[in-house]
């Protein structure tokens, strides 16, 4: 039975930089300037890795989440786009009882891979979001200054 402290060992072995936050949690810095780190969590009997990626657009949300939810079904084997609140997260799970190293790496190398190749393109979305929430503000102010 693997523990927290096979886990501790196994981002040792990862040569990555990572901090302990508590009790069988565990930050792994990335170095994307926009994406939060990548969050271990061990809760016997899982491992948790997530990711906070941004937050849910308010424009063009059902084309943003149906582009989630293809990414699920064709770009992720083992873990997942959700949400987490008002923010778009990317989860994997695995195992704790018969974990190694491998699966260890794996898990972390396939977030990190799908952040680096998907965030991109989600973030050109929300860009979308973010000029059509300009405009409108732009609009509110034109209309506020009519008023005045």
């Amino acid at each position: 039975m693997r523990t927290k402290d096979d886990v501790e060992q196994y981002l040792i072995d990862l040569d990555t930089a990572y901090e302990s936050l508590g009790d069988g949690v565990y930050r792994l810095y990335d170095d994307m300037d926009d994406v939060d780190d990548i969050i271990v969590l061990v809760t016997e009997p899982l491992v948790v890795f997530s990711v906070r990626l941004m937050k849910v657009p308010t424009h063009n949300r059902e084309a943003f989440f149906q582009k989630l939810l293809e990414l699920n079904a064709s770009a992720l084997v083992a873990g997942a786009y959700g949400l987490d609140g008002d923010h778009v997260i990317i989860t994997d799970t695995l195992q704790l009882e018969n974990l190694d190293f491998n699966e260890f790496q794996a898990s972390v190398e396939t977030l990190v891979m799908a952040i680096h190749e998907h965030y991109p393109m989600l973030m050109d979305m929300c860009k979308e979001d973010a000029a059509e929430e300009k405009a409108d503000e732009k609009a509110a102010e034109e209309k506020k200054e009519e008023n005045a």
